[in-house]
């Protein structure tokens, strides 16, 4: 694990992030990916869900999901988003603040393809969010678009798609004792901007 002195002296968030990364997954039961979304409806009230990070580097932190969902409503009208990760087994957190930016259609297919058979059909038979009349009606649209896709590769919907969260804002936390946490922010005007550095208070 890094100490502190290391972790406090670090000058690129997206390498200390992946370094953290890498960390977690060695030490994490489950699901060292998973993170915390955030995003507001049109009234401004907060909304937040667990999701999984599905790639990330210096240009952001990208996931997957309906954009008739929920999150894909509110973020087609405030594309604005943040993330937290947290992992218990190294006490840390990194929470990021930043801007929404849909990924390529090329980089959407190319994960969708990655996804296990049942999980694409899934997709096509989901219409995420929305009120379902039983979960008989969700196995019955399962089952419909199993037959339709039967020996042929399962597309991608043109509704499933991809967002980057471009980042202006990434702090990272280390449990300390006594509640004497250590915490770096980095941020940044824009997405194309350097980074400034401060440390925080617990």
């Amino acid at each position: 694990m890094m100490d502190h002195q290391d972790f406090t002296a670090a000058d690129d968030p997206f390498a200390l992030f992946q370094a953290w990364l890498a960390e977690a997954e060695k030490s994490e039961p489950c699901d060292p990916e998973a993170m915390a979304l955030a995003t507001a409806d049109s009234d401004g009230l907060p909304n937040l869900r667990m999701i999984l990070l599905k790639g990330a580097d210096e240009s952001g932190f990208v996931f997957y999901t309906n954009c008739g969902s929920a999150k894909g409503g509110e973020l087609a009208a405030n594309a604005k988003a943040a993330l937290l990760f947290y992992w218990k087994s190294l006490g840390r957190q990194i929470r990021i603040r930043g801007l929404i930016k849909p990924s390529t259609d090329a980089e959407a297919d190319a994960y969708f393809a990655t996804r296990h058979p049942q999980s694409r059909i899934g997709a096509w038979a989901s219409e995420q969010s929305r009120p379902l009349e039983s979960r008989a009606a969700l196995e019955e649209a399962v089952a419909r678009y199993a037959d339709q896709f039967d020996g042929r590769e399962v597309t991608r919907p043109d509704y499933w798609r991809g967002y980057r969260v471009c980042p202006v804002e990434i702090e990272f936390w280390q449990n300390g004792d006594y509640r004497l946490h250590d915490r770096i922010v980095f941020r940044r005007a824009t997405p194309d901007e350097a980074w400034t550095k401060t440390r925080l208070n617990p």
